[in-house]
């Protein structure tokens, strides 16, 4: 029964490596510039915890193989150094293993996390709140009009609490329910919450920041192929957090001026 079990636990570590070998349920297609090294860092990743994986439980077969079922008077045999050994070997090994991951990993995150936008990059506000994203462009003058916290009514749908009577940089600030950026562009998010913790997720992108409340983040990527992409919502905000998504639109140049015009029209 032993020996069964044992052939199982291979059996099985085998099966379950095959579809992450043949890629069956595999990332998104990588739309932006910073993709490459993050993608190469996922496959190390996958690739170093699956070799440690397999080796632990064919080494796991081996052990019930060979000692699950003991011959009366037969005497038992320890581990050289006993349990601690093995616990300190183990420790050593993982832990090695995770820094090297961590050390590589800090490269291919470099290029969203430890380094500034460049000074011409597209400035876009989004707001999460429950249960929706808000975009915010500067308008013709380039510049946010300053946010009132007490002014944000749903009603009037002034999401951003904007003063547009008495703010005059607040006046042509375009708000929108949906993003859209140009290809190519480097756009650098500005980021805040203003209730409970949410996530920006785009997996074309390789782009996933979580909103902090009472702190302003910002990330930034550069998308590369025209088309209409998922942004959802990855932490767990609340009873509605199952429908928090909108649409990230990456256009052409000239299709980009059009869409913000025609939401610059409607505001």
């Amino acid at each position: 029964m032993a020996k069964i079990f044992a052939v199982t636990i291979i059996v099985i570590a085998i099966l379950s490596a095959i579809p992450i070998l043949r890629h069956t349920w595999w990332m998104a297609p990588d739309i932006s510039t910073h993709g490459a090294p993050i993608d190469e860092q996922m496959s190390e990743t996958m690739a170093e915890a699956g070799i440690s994986f397999l080796a632990s439980q064919i080494l796991l077969a081996i052990f019930i193989w060979k000692f699950s079922q003991s011959k009366p008077g037969e005497k038992i045999r320890s581990f050289p150094g006993g349990a601690m050994t093995m616990v300190i070997g183990a420790f050593l090994l993982v832990g090695t293993e995770v820094l090297a991951l961590g050390a590589f990993g800090a490269k291919a995150w470099a290029s969203i996390y430890f380094t500034a936008p460049a000074p011409n990059a597209m400035p876009i506000q989004v707001q999460a709140g429950q249960f929706a994203f808000y975009f915010r462009y500067p308008g013709p003058d380039g510049k946010f009009g300053p946010l009132h916290p007490d002014m944000i009514s749903e009603a009037s749908q002034n999401v951003y609490g904007l003063d547009i009577d008495h703010d005059p940089d607040a006046k042509d600030d375009i708000v929108t329910a949906e993003m859209a950026v140009p290809a190519n562009r480097e756009i650098h998010l500005l980021m805040h919450a203003k209730d409970v913790g949410h996530s920006f997720f785009v997996p074309e992108l390789r782009v996933q920041q979580d909103f902090v409340p009472g702190l302003d983040l910002s990330i930034h990527f550069t998308a590369t192929k025209v088309g209409r992409y998922e942004i959802v919502c990855t932490q767990l905000c609340g009873l509605g957090h199952y429908n928090m998504r909108t649409y990230l639109s990456v256009l052409s140049q000239q299709d980009f001026e059009d869409w913000l015009k025609k939401q610059a029209a409607s505001q």
